[in-house]
Order: C-alpha cells, then structure tokens, then sequence
C-alpha cells in the first residue's frame, strides 16, 4: 500500500496511539492530536485540537494540507465517558460527552470532507462502541452519542460513495487500558463475554489498519463489532 496521509484524533494514549504508531510504523505519514500538548510519538506528528471547536479543527486541517497538499485517511477516535444513571446526569456532563463523541466528529468531518470530495478518494473511520449498538445501563448519554456515531457513518457513506470515498464504524467491546483496568478484574463482567477477554488495543487497532488500506475499498457505511461475541 503507497504511503498515505492520515489523521487519528486522541492520539496521545491508549488504542489512539498504539493506531498511530501502527501506522507510522508501515511507512504512513500520520499526524495525531490531543487536547494538551503531547511529544511526538515516534514519527508521529502530535497537534493539539480540541475537536469540539471547529476553529481549532479546520486550522489542524488546513496545516496538513498545506504540509502535505492532501488527506487520505480520518480516524474518529477522541472520546469520552462518563457513567451514571441518566436522571444524575448534571447538563455539563452531557454536553461534554455529546460535544466531543458526536459533535467533535462532525466537525472533523466537515474539515475533511471538502478536500477528500474535491480528490475523489478517501476513508473515514469513526470509533463508536458496542454501547451504541445495545445500550448499557449507567452509560445513557455515552451510548446515545456512540449511537449517534452510527447514523452518521451511514449517512456520510451514502452521501459520498459515488464520489470514492468509504466512511464506516468500529464499535468495541471492553477493551484493555488504564481507563478499563479494574473492570477487566470483574469476573462477572468477563463471563459475558463469549470469547473470556478483553479486547487487547492492538486487536482494535488492526481493525482500523485493514479500514485505512486499499484492501477494504469496496467496503462502506458498515459498522463492525469487534467485541468477542459481547453483543452477539
């Protein structure tokens, strides 16, 4: 596969970096963001963005355009949750969820979308989650934006198929990282899970590489669970 330019959002630790080294490793260029300043990973290129403020979004863009004169790959993986019964919810914790799950990704998308249209060429590869799929209780708003994510994935593929680009989801199950460390102890939890694991970050992030390659372009506007049977 020829060198592609691709941009993964909350690059700065768990599945979003391990992605990001993934990547550069095959001899992609990447560039990756967080919120707060972050090193460089490897090659990989840290800006920061807030992907709630479309300002901050589209001037991440057009430096990548301008440094590159293309984008070929979005990976939509910043995220946040925050659990709770739904009638505890205060409104600035759903809007912090909604801002950044959905509407972080529909401004990423708006930058992008004009220059991958313009090339006739380019894959979109939203992070949703298995909760938006079923549902989960005590994860209300974070399942609704990930639901979210779905719809608009769909939408987005039917929109821009005929001009080359593929846009699909990828919605996990539990997955190892420092956030889900306790919870994969929980016996209970795992014996839902048909497969008696978590997903190991590299096992999602081999997902999005297959996603990113030219190996999937017939491939769009699908959402794949990766879950080891959770949501069967």
């Amino acid at each position: 596969m020829q060198p592609q330019i691709i941009l993964i959002t909350g690059a700065s630790s768990g599945f979003g970096k391990i992605t990001a080294q993934m990547l550069s490793e095959q001899g992609h260029i990447v560039y990756g963001t967080s919120r707060k300043p972050s090193e460089n990973i490897g090659k990989v290129r840290m800006l920061v963005v807030d992907v709630t403020n479309s300002i901050s979004v589209r001037q991440a863009v057009e430096q990548i355009i301008s440094e590159q004169g293309r984008m070929d790959v979005l990976i939509n993986n910043a995220g946040m949750g925050i659990g709770g019964a739904l009638e505890l919810a205060t409104e600035e914790e759903v809007s912090m969820q909604m801002n950044t799950n959905f509407f972080g990704v529909v401004n990423m998308c708006k930058a992008v979308l004009p220059y991958m249209r313009k090339a006739r060429r380019g894959k979109i590869i939203n992070i949703s989650s298995v909760s938006g799929l079923m549902g989960n209780p005590g994860q209300t708003n974070y399942s609704a934006s990930k639901a979210g994510l779905i719809g608009l994935t769909k939408s987005v593929a039917k929109e821009l198929a005929s001009r080359n680009v593929n846009c699909n989801a990828i919605a996990p199950g539990f997955v190892a990282t420092d956030m889900t460390e306790n919870l994969s102890e929980n016996n209970a939890l795992v014996d839902h899970i048909p497969m008696k694991r978590f997903a190991q970050p590299e096992d999602i992030a081999n997902l999005a590489l297959f996603l990113a390659s030219d190996q999937s372009d017939y491939i769009t506007g699908e959402v794949i669970r990766i879950d080891g049977g959770l949501a069967m």
